[in-house]
């Protein structure tokens, strides 16, 4: 049997273009004990990615120049040698950007999605989702009364922020990226007050919607999105520090240093900025957030959508068009349903 994979093939100094990778077929190896074959069938397009093409210094290690792609995979299993799994059981793995995978039996997890589909263990119920809900649960604590805004509300991460914000009382703010994304958050999501970030008057319209300040900020943007937001910053306020697509492919440079003023007003306003990757909760809240998100999702009380692409091979479009906000909702490729 041969596998396709797209390689990293060279590291990209800004945007990523369709230059920068490559697909290759190779036949696959053999299987050996405690080790599984495994048909991939969704594909998870992740803004992290990004930093992977880079040799930049990180929390993970980058992806080789000629290696796979990274990502994480729902996949059907073919073939095992493992006594944990059998063939057709539906799993998820780190398999990369490949049609075919063999793994090691310890590196690949069965999928329980609650009866909902299987795409959703890389989405609502799978990392972004578990991001989502880390990040709150820890970091931003939401309470009964306060406001609670989010970068990229439309998105994996952000819709589900503001669901919980909900779930826990508060107000919450979504910012997106234009008409449709914006009545997505505010119509079927049920935010209380959504703002395109791309508007002329994007930060008087953020001021307008937050009367009484802003408690939680759900940070995956930053750029002009946290300029917007940092004077609307209460006393204690908590900002978790998920993403910051906006620089992805470069710094952003104002002509400004910013940072006398942040500084000051992380003093001034005892203000809680805190960076995290969702690894970090795995152990303390993942079955948490497998029983508490699962059900609501299930019940139809938590919503989600994704965005699917057919065929491995449009991969590498569909992820430089996400570093541009191209996506709605969360991203996948349908590689082999």
């Amino acid at each position: 049997m041969k596998a396709t994979s797209i390689i990293l093939a060279s590291r990209p100094a800004a945007t990523p273009g369709p230059e920068h990778f490559r697909m290759e077929t190779a036949e696959m190896p053999a299987l050996r004990d405690n080790q599984v074959m495994l048909r991939v069938l969704f594909l998870s397009l992740d803004p992290y990615m990004r930093g992977r093409m880079s040799a930049a210094k990180s929390y993970a290690d980058p992806v080789p120049v000629g290696g796979v792609m990274e990502g994480e995979t729902v996949c059907e299993v073919i073939q095992s040698q493992s006594p944990s799994f059998k063939g057709g059981e539906i799993v998820r793995a780190m398999t990369g950007w490949r049609s075919h995978a063999v793994m090691d039996a310890a590196k690949v997890r069965h999928v329980d999605t609650h009866g909902a589909p299987a795409s959703t263990a890389l989405g609502v119920l799978g990392m972004p989702g578990f991001t989502a809900y880390g990040g709150m649960k820890v970091i931003g604590q939401p309470k009964s009364g306060e406001t609670v805004v989010v970068a990229a509300a439309s998105g994996p991460v952000g819709s589900l922020v503001g669901q919980i914000a909900k779930l826990a009382g508060a107000r919450a703010v979504g910012i997106a990226g234009g008409k449709d994304k914006c009545a997505y958050v505010k119509d079927e999501l049920g935010f209380d007050r959504v703002i395109d970030h791309r508007s002329t008057s994007f930060a008087s319209e953020l001021a307008e919607a937050c009367p009484g300040g802003v408690d939680v900020y759900f940070e995956n943007v930053g750029g002009h999105v946290w300029d917007g937001v940092f004077p609307l910053l209460n006393t204690y306020a908590r900002v978790p520090v998920c993403g910051l697509i906006a620089q992805y492919n470069g710094p952003v440079d104002s002509g400004q240093d910013r940072l006398p003023a942040t500084m000051s007003a992380i003093l001034r306003k005892s203000l809680l900025i805190r960076g995290f990757i969702n690894t970090e909760f795995l152990e303390h809240h993942y079955g948490a957030f497998q029983n508490e998100i699962g059900t609501l999702v299930a019940s139809g009380r938590i919503k989600y959508k994704e965005d699917i692409v057919d065929g491995l091979e449009s991969a590498p479009k569909a992820f430089i068009d996400m570093l541009s906000g191209g996506n709605f909702g969360k991203l996948l490729v349908s590689v082999g349903r």
